[in-house]
């Protein structure tokens, strides 16, 4: 019972287009929900980063994610999904586009990743498609404890402390290219 409250206190703050500061299966991250009005540039403003840099997308599952792409999904990216998902895999492809929410960067694609863990796929369920980003300002390295992420980033409306978290970001694959194009070495070790 208690761990449904916390999801559903978290959830609400996350309705209310709150920012929070979460564990991931990587690092720890900052998230907003993409049905929010205004949370993903307060994600831009805590990180202090450009907008010319997108800001990724965590999704519950396969389907969620493809709801968002444009069709028809590329197969390497269905390919990729199905072999590293949930994981530390995110996949750029070109997004849907009737979903308009602004990420930065290209609007016409989405960088989108099913973590493999347990909280925040509950919390893509609950409120929808969460824009993330790690918890740290931008170029400085990503606190391994959520107290130090959050003193580093300023005010936040919600800390989920998940103890020390020393992963490694995802690896980041773009799918709107053939053969697709490896934009960032991480986690998954993607050829």
């Amino acid at each position: 019972m208690a761990e449904r409250d916390a999801l559903a206190d978290i959830a609400a703050v996350l309705r209310r287009g709150g920012v929070v500061l979460l564990p991931t299966d990587t690092v720890y991250g900052l998230a907003v929900a993409t049905s929010a009005p205004g949370g993903v540039a307060r994600l831009f403003e805590l990180k202090g980063r450009g907008r010319e840099v997108a800001i990724a997308v965590l999704v519950a599952d396969a389907a969620q994610a493809w709801s968002i792409a444009a069709r028809p999904v590329p197969p390497a990216a269905l390919t990729l999904a199905a072999r590293w998902w949930p994981g530390a895999l995110t996949l750029v492809v070109r997004r849907d586009p009737a979903w308009t929410v602004d990420l930065g960067g290209d609007p016409s694609t989405v960088g989108l990743r099913c973590p493999d863990h347990v909280l925040v796929r509950a919390l893509c369920r609950a409120v929808g498609p969460l824009a993330t980003t790690s918890a740290n300002r931008h170029g400085h390295p990503t606190p391994s404890t959520a107290s130090a992420a959050a003193d580093a980033l300023g005010p936040l409306d919600m800390v989920i402390d998940g103890g020390v978290l020393e992963g490694t970001a995802s690896t980041v694959v773009d799918c709107t290219v053939d053969p697709v194009r490896v934009l960032r070495a991480g986690a998954v070790p993607v050829p």
